[in-house]
């Protein structure tokens, strides 16, 4: 009979997981850096468009440089399944990256009218002027009914 190991292990052997391989945590690695990018690139876009309608391009170019290093992320994590933290934070960029693909499309549509409700909205110093530059861009929008 074996005495009770006090470190919980045998032969000097630790328990658990299996440690791993240099391969593996290279490629670990990679896959944070690659969410890590991809979180800057979507959280980048999102505040690049809060600051000013001119800089849309740029909204822009990080939100497609965010879309392909998701897809880049989840198609590493489909072939070696390193995370689920890697994975639910890569759904969840992809859905805010779906809501803002479509903030750029309306913003893009909609380029003069919000520039200059943006420009109104920065010189209105009372309430009752900001809800005037707030009536000027319903009026300057089309009318669905």
């Amino acid at each position: 009979m074996n005495p009770p190991n006090s470190a919980g292990s045998q032969g000097g052997q630790p328990q658990g997981p299996h440690p791993l391989s240099e391969a593996a945590k290279a490629s670990e690695a990679k896959t944070h850096l690659l969410f890590r990018s991809f979180i800057v690139a979507v959280l980048g876009s999102f505040f690049v468009y809060q600051l000013d309608i001119n800089y849309l391009w740029l909204s822009a170019l990080l939100t497609a440089a965010a879309i392909v290093l998701g897809i880049m992320v989840l198609v590493r994590y489909a072939k070696f399944k390193e995370s689920k933290f890697v994975l639910f934070g890569t759904i969840s960029g992809l859905v805010v990256l779906a809501v803002q693909v479509l903030l750029l499309l309306s913003s893009a549509l909609f380029f003069n009218q919000v520039r200059d409700y943006q420009q109104c909205s920065r010189q209105a110093l009372t309430q009752q002027a900001a809800s005037m530059c707030q009536t000027q861009l319903e009026k300057s929008l089309p009318q669905f009914r």
